[in-house]
């Protein structure tokens, strides 16, 4: 039998891909927001594309605030970008 592959649909380009491809944002119970790299951690998860742009249009239609039941300030939006362009260019 093959193993099924979890799905998970990206906050920005709203496309269904494998939980692999994507990278999770979570938000945990002390409302901290950040890239969750091993995908284990406890809290709500939001899923996106490893791209620049797709964490750009989840921000601009607020589908991240969306996912995680929050305002995101500003510097956790400054400090995924940061992490997001590392691993784009990585």
């Amino acid at each position: 039998m093959n193993k099924k592959v979890p799905m998970r649909q990206c906050v920005g380009c709203r496309e269904m891909k494998s939980k692999k491809e994507l990278l999770r944002i979570i938000k945990t119970a002390e409302n901290e927001i950040f890239l969750d790299a091993t995908g284990k951690k406890n809290g709500r998860g939001a899923y996106i594309c490893p791209n620049e742009e797709c964490l750009a249009l989840a921000l601009g239609n607020k589908g991240l605030e969306r996912s995680l039941k929050t305002a995101i300030p500003r510097e956790v939006i400054e400090s995924l970008t940061k992490e997001m362009g590392i691993i784009a260019k990585g």
